[in-house]
């Protein structure tokens, strides 16, 4: 039997261009977290590094990954309830 991550990992092979660069760009967002991918399109942490991985020139995949190092936003258990929703500075309360 497979493992989780190996069944999500042969599963993003299956997604068209359009659903492969949303994924990408939610990936490169610093608010998306990993768990808003997961619920959407069904790939867990390590499936979306594998699909960033194959997807992206290896200068920009090592770029992304030392970004993200550390990064408390792309987990919904480390983050702060302030991160929960963005509302512009200059709209009322």
């Amino acid at each position: 039997m497979r493992s989780p991550s190996t069944r999500s990992a042969k599963a993003s092979e299956a997604f068209c261009e359009s659903s492969i660069s949303r994924i990408v760009e939610m990936a490169w967002e610093d608010r998306t977290t990993f768990e808003a991918i997961e619920a959407q399109f069904g790939l867990n942490e390590s499936a979306v590094v594998d699909l960033m991985r194959r997807h992206m020139k290896p200068s920009s995949f090592r770029m992304w990954r030392k970004r993200m190092a550390g990064r408390r936003t792309k987990h919904a258990v480390l983050r702060g309830a302030v991160f929960l929703r963005h509302r512009a500075s200059h709209t009322r309360q």
